[in-house]
């Protein structure tokens, strides 16, 4: 490799040194120029290539042969530690040196061979041969189609390509205005390739050819080290102007000369120019030609939405459904491949991410390897610690240009690369958070900076397309970027910086939990004591302009789970107490029953590495909490023998602690178990539920202690007693400074059953109709659904209220499917009934 680089380098010197006594010399200048800027040569490149021109003049005009080989050896020495350092400047100095050759006039002397127009020397010699090139046919009429082939199956896109004939094919059609559109994405989601498609579907609607522009090789490096993003304009014109069969000497030097010259070439054309991997704005308006029924088409990571002032089209593509990649995978490798394998193929897909360059790696490697199989990927592709190093090609096959494997990582890694310091670091630590949706706060904690600085390096992220800007104001990674950021974080991050991340992000998440759970409500029996914590912490909930608590541990859900499963005890067991608020009103039963666990686990291993008396007593006490806890959702999902294990464990737990109002609380959550195991002794737990809270002084623990109380009671045929015990325990649930009209709303429904049962069936329906709408009111939908389905039974029992009972059984299906209840199936079949 070395003795090649070397070789290039050579080579470039004697071009370089050679065109500097050329008549090109003024044109090759610029391209070198920009060569030597975007590998942030130190001082002014220009001024050391006129120099360096002035010096090789006198020299030769001297007759220093010295002197010039001492010029040559310096360029040779600054082009090799050029290529030294950058991977891609070879690719870049073979392409330049083939464009300057083909129209240099300058002599150059390799193999005894003399190339060029001019030749002087001192004695000349026999046997000379002289071929003068003679320059191609000069054709106005020609029309430039620039756009690169698509060489790959095209599938799926249907929708993004009718946006784009409705857009820019109907400017070109019209012959009115220009056109713009725009293709944003994530790095690999197929927006060239979605642009060559549409540029080669439209080819009769711009008589006047298409051209390309590919921005990616023009970036030009920013002083500070990193990338700006900003690309050398110029030198696009320049292309494009050279397409327009503008000649080289007729070309301006400077910038606005270019755009002028373009919009005179360009207004009487009606042409389409696709470019491709733009980074800003800046470099499209420039380009925009003058011809009514032109378009411009661009590709971009980011939005570009400062474009829209340009009258642009933002079309974004996301990656490709379970649909779509299945048929990508079956035009790649063959509809038999996929149906002999459609399970394992179907798994491709989604660790693929729907990713379509993430698919086409896949499918290469399965047509080059006959050994693999879809599913022998799949479970190559199952570890996430390899998952990027599986989608990739033998280290054999390199892209031409830049020298990387073909690889999704190599692809991440051309976006990644160019971010300044401070953007990279965030995009690592991004790849650390323990889900791939979050908001400005949860970056700013993971990054340990400020949120508005959070905010601005997110943009910075977005804009390079590695993060996805959601109008909850959320963000998100796609999971093989996630991935990918994940493996630079554990190069380049120091050790330690992910458990320190971790806790922080995890102690966030406690604090952001345990405020919405007390604005949901403040008054409940809580083990961990937060004082300390939401004392040094910034309460969101707070005001009226606060998000709503529900909604935000909605929307957080998977993220404060995830942050649940690191092993963090001392968060995660107060995390699963604060977070249960959610599951109380919406079921969401797997996912409580998980937190359920991972909070037990955590109190225990927290009792066993408790250094104090009072720490024992603290987790025991939350282990007995979670334990009662657990037996809802476990009841609810059908496991009543492990619920009532649970239960023991904790009636045990709570009475080693002498806790009053914890024995209370499992007490009741005893005679729930026992409601369905055995009723008679259902009252006795309630009634020592109701004892204990009065004794330690819990007027409202008492009031849902009677509650269920009257439940038990009209279970076992006590009706009048029951409703007297429902009555009062929805007075005092109303009648309190916070007034609970969630568990009051209960006790109406409670109340209308008992109704039912002593035939006053009227007084049950309105009874259940007011508390299904107040639970509906207060969202605990669960409730409500139970309140609907015994309206349904009533109905059908007394064939009264025909006109509602659809609806009543309608809203207690969705409620059930929406929170993966198993009575979901049961009541869409009564729902299916043609008598209902």
């Amino acid at each position: 490799m070395e003795a090649e680089l070397a070789a290039l380098a050579a080579s470039g010197a004697t071009t370089l040194v050679g065109l500097m006594v050329s008549e090109s010399w003024t044109q090759a200048k610029e391209r070198l120029v920009g060569f030597f800027a975007r590998r942030r040569s130190q001082g002014d490149a220009e001024g050391e290539l006129r120099a360096a021109g002035a010096a090789l003049a006198a020299a030769r005009a001297a007759g220093d042969a010295a002197a010039e080989e001492e010029i040559e050896a310096g360029w040779r020495q600054r082009l090799l530690e050029i290529l030294r350092t950058d991977p891609v400047a070879a690719a870049e100095l073979r392409s330049l040196l083939s464009d300057l050759a083909s129209t240099a006039s300058y002599t150059v002397i390799s193999g005894g061979v003399h190339h060029g127009p001019a030749f002087q020397g001192a004695h000349i010699h026999g046997g000379i041969t002289f071929t003068v090139p003679q320059p191609p046919p000069f054709d106005p009429a020609a029309r430039p189609d620039q756009v690169p082939a698509l060489t790959v199956p095209f599938s799926n896109r249907v929708r993004e390509l009718a946006v784009l004939n409705e857009v820019c094919g109907a400017v070109a059609r019209r012959q009115a205005g220009v056109g713009v559109g725009v293709l944003g994405g994530l790095p690999g989601v197929g927006k060239s390739a979605m642009a060559r498609k549409w540029a080669d579907e439209s080819r009769e609607l711009f008589p006047d050819g298409q051209l390309y522009v590919d921005f990616a090789g023009l970036r030009a490096p920013s002083a500070a080290g990193g990338e700006t993003g900003a690309a050398d304009v110029s030198e696009a014109l320049a292309m494009v102007l050279r397409s327009l069969k503008v000649s080289d000497d007729s070309i301006p030097a400077s910038l606005a000369e270019r755009t002028t010259l373009y919009r005179s070439h360009s207004a009487g054309r009606r042409m389409l120019l696709v470019l491709d991997d733009v980074s800003h704005p800046a470099q499209v308006r420039p380009l925009i030609p003058k011809g009514p029924g032109s378009v411009v088409l661009v590709t971009s990571h980011g939005r570009l939405g400062e474009l829209v002032l340009d009258g642009a089209r933002l079309i974004p593509l996301e990656p490709l459904d379970a649909e779509g990649g299945l048929a990508l995978l079956a035009d790649r490798c063959g509809a038999d491949a996929v149906a002999a394998e459609t399970d394992a193929a179907g798994r491709l897909v989604e660790l693929c991410g729907g990713l379509p360059v993430a698919l086409q790696i896949v499918a290469a490697r399965l047509l080059l390897d006959a050994a693999v199989t879809m599913a022998s990927l799949v479970e190559e592709l199952q570890d996430e610690a390899g998952r990027l190093a599986a989608m990739s090609l033998p280290g054999t096959f390199r892209d031409a240009l830049s020298g990387e494997e073909y690889s999704v990582a190599a692809l991440f890694g051309s976006s990644y690369r160019p971010l300044a310091p401070d953007a990279a670091r965030l995009y690592r630590l991004l790849g650390w958070l323990p889900t791939d949706g979050f908001d400005a706060g949860v970056a700013a904690v993971a990054a340990d900076i400020d949120t508005p600085g959070a905010k601005r390096l997110l943009d910075t992220l977005v804009a390079a397309g590695l993060v996805e800007s959601r109008r909850d104001r959320r963000y998100r990674m796609h999971d093989l970027v996630r991935l990918h950021a994940r493996e630079c974080a554990g190069r380049e991050e120091a050790p330690g910086e992910e458990k320190a991340l971790t806790e922080r992000v995890a102690t966030h998440y406690l604090a952001l939990t345990a405020f919405a759970d007390r604005a949901v409500r403040k008054e409940r029996l809580r083990i961990a004591d937060l004082s300390a914590l939401l004392e040094t912490s910034e309460d969101p909930f707070a005001g009226d302009r606060g998000p709503d608590p529900l909604e935000w541990l909605d929307a957080e859900r998977s993220a404060i789970l995830a942050a649940s499963r690191h092993r963090l005890h001392r968060l995660v067991w107060p995390l699963a107490e604060a977070f249960t608020v959610l599951f109380l009103h919406r079921r969401y039963l797997g996912a409580w029953k998980e937190s359920l666990e991972l909070g037990i686990e955590a109190a225990a291993a927290a009792a066993g590495a408790a250094e104090t008396a009072s720490e024992v007593a603290e987790a025991t006490r939350a282990e007995a909490r979670l334990r009662s806890l657990l037996s809802r959702p476990l009841m609810d999902l059908g496991e009543a023998d492990r619920a009532g294990a649970e239960l023991r464990t904790a009636i045990a737990r709570a009475e080693a602690t002498g806790h009053l109002a914890l024995r209370a609380s499992v007490q009741e959550f005893h005679g729930r178990y026992l409601d369905r195991a055995d009723p008679a002794q259902a009252v006795a737990a309630y009634r020592r539920s109701y004892e204990l809270n009065a004794e330690a002084g819990e007027s409202r623990g008492a009031a849902i202690a009677a509650y269920f109380l009257g439940c038990a009671q009209d279970a076992n045929g006590e009706h009048g007693q029951a409703l007297a015990t429902l009555r009062r325990a929805r007075h005092d649930l109303l009648d309190r400074a916070e007034p609970d009209r969630r568990m009051a709303a209960r006790a109406l429904a409670a109340i209308g059953i008992a109704h039912d049962r002593l035939g006053q069936s009227e007084e049950a329906v309105d009874a259940l109709r007011e508390a299904a709408r107040v639970l509906e009111e207060q969202r605990a939908t669960h409730y409500a659904a139970q309140a609907l389905v015994t309206l349904v039974d009533i109905a059908a029992r007394t064939g009264s209220h025909r006109d509602v009972v659809r609806e009543w059984l309608s809203r207690a299906v969705e409620i059930h499917e929406a929170s993966g209840s198993h009575l979901a199936e049961d009541l869409r079949r009564r729902l299916e009934h043609p008598g209902l």
